[in-house]
């Protein structure tokens, strides 16, 4: 599915000269931008939902201090 977005002349150059610095397509640029942005913004919700749950079942982190102590490290 073809997607165009419009971009100011410094914008132009400032993603061409990044996608040729990387041997990279401008198109694959924007491609790769845009998908590790996403994956980005996801893992960050999941984390989010997964101390939330953490949280409401009344779980409580320490320090990782203690821990070595306990195990004598």
């Amino acid at each position: 599915m073809p997607v165009s977005i419009s971009l100011t002349d410094e914008e132009q150059r400032l993603a061409s000269s990044y996608a040729r610095i990387h041997s990279i397509s401008l198109d694959e640029a924007f491609k790769q931008a845009f998908f590790e942005r996403l994956e980005d913004e996801y893992d960050l919700q999941i984390a989010r939902e997964a101390l939330e749950e953490y949280e409401r079942d009344g779980r409580k982190s320490r320090p990782i201090e203690e821990l070595w102590q306990e195990c004598g490290l």
